[in-house]
């Protein structure tokens, strides 16, 4: 009797059970997602650069951190889902908010501060995090990689690569968070010290790359920039997409590397099992982004797809948030933040310097 009744417990579920088992879950992230697009509409978040995506995942932390407990038997099944299948078709999708000729508006110029941006911040965290800091090596990837690209979505998108934790994910997502915040009130009053240093040539367009190029989320790109005037924004929102369009080499560059390293690190050398974890949705975006270029989807059809790639990705930052306790955060202590504040201090001195001479030659 026993022995049937564990048969029947371990017995794999029947056909369709398991979209069944999904559905509380991402009902709960949905819900989740909903409030967060409705209160990311109103003015005071919007001017703080509270996005769709940070309410998300602070409401998702509120409600893991107090009820979750006694829905986690029925919904955790969908938020899994939510958190790794959604997640990767929300980055997917995300390439509709980009076209080749994105490169084209910002130059060459802007090009090269992006790429080379990218590059050194991603580098930089790499060596302060790990050598200076003793930080575990996929808590830095999480944060260099939302420091370098787009913020969240950058955080989003490195996570499945580097398999990290929902906690280690929250942390990135929260320095990413504080100090792009804070380059909302700074980089307006460091516009009005360029009108009269002229550090950054070329004016509000000029501004406007310097801003792009360095400021961590979209939404806090738009919301510093607005502050300066129309021309800054359009130029700090084209040259931030630009910047979000690296976000696919950037991965599949990150995976080779994590392979590499596994293999090297491995007792016998050979790495056997730590085979190349290849981002398949990188290449989906890259895809996107080249279908996107040709014009052959509606305008109003694009905007519809962008919405929906935003509640995934909203939905997904709500399964962390859901599955994030307080307690892991606090064992990371004080280095994640000292982290990102230096990064944060090279985004805008060292990104200003390199604005400063490229733009000018």
């Amino acid at each position: 009797m026993s022995t049937a009744k564990t048969a029947t417990q371990h017995a794999p579920p029947p056909s369709g059970s398991i979209w069944v088992q999904r559905i509380p879950g991402i009902l709960l992230c949905a819900a989740i997602a909903a409030v967060a697009s409705y209160l990311g509409q109103i003015d005071w978040f919007a001017s703080k650069g509270l996005s769709v995506l940070t309410l998300a995942i602070i409401i998702g932390m509120l409600v893991g951190n107090t009820i979750y407990g006694s829905l986690a038997p029925t919904a955790g099944v969908g938020i899994g889902f939510t958190k790794q299948t959604l997640l990767r078709l929300g980055i997917v999708l995300y390439g509709f908010r980009l076209t080749t000729s994105d490169i084209a508006h910002v130059g060459l110029a802007g090009v090269a501060i992006d790429a080379i941006v990218v590059t050194g911040t991603f580098l930089l965290a790499m060596w302060i995090g790990t050598k200076w800091l003793g930080m575990d090596r996929k808590t830095v990837m999480l944060i260099g990689a939302g420091s370098s690209i787009c913020g969240a979505a950058a955080v989003l998108g490195t996570e499945p690569v580097v398999k990290a934790r929902s906690e280690q994910v929250t942390v990135a997502v929260a320095t990413v968070v504080v100090f792009g915040t804070i380059c909302i009130f700074l980089y307006p009053a460091l516009y009005q010290w360029n009108l009269t240093s002229g550090f950054i040539p070329g004016g509000q367009t000029g501004f406007g790359i310097f801003t792009g190029s360095t400021v961590h989320e979209v939404a806090q790109v738009v919301a510093a920039a607005r502050a300066m005037g129309p021309e800054a924004a359009d130029t700090a929102v084209v040259t931030k997409m630009v910047r979000v369009m690296m976000l696919a080499p950037f991965l599949l560059i990150l995976a080779a590397w994590i392979a590499r390293t596994e293999r090297a690190e491995s007792p016998d050398g050979a790495g056997g099992k730590n085979k190349m974890t290849i981002p398949w949705f990188a290449f989906g975006f890259i895809a996107v982004v080249l279908f996107n270029s040709l014009n052959l989807v509606p305008s109003e059809a694009v905007r519809n797809v962008n919405q929906f790639a935003n509640v995934l990705l909203a939905m997904a930052m709500a399964g962390l948030g859901l599955t994030t306790h307080v307690s892991s955060i606090k064992k990371a202590g004080a280095k994640p933040l000292v982290l990102a504040a230096m990064l944060a201090v090279w985004l805008v001195v060292g990104g200003g310097l390199l604005n400063h001479f490229l733009l000018a030659a």
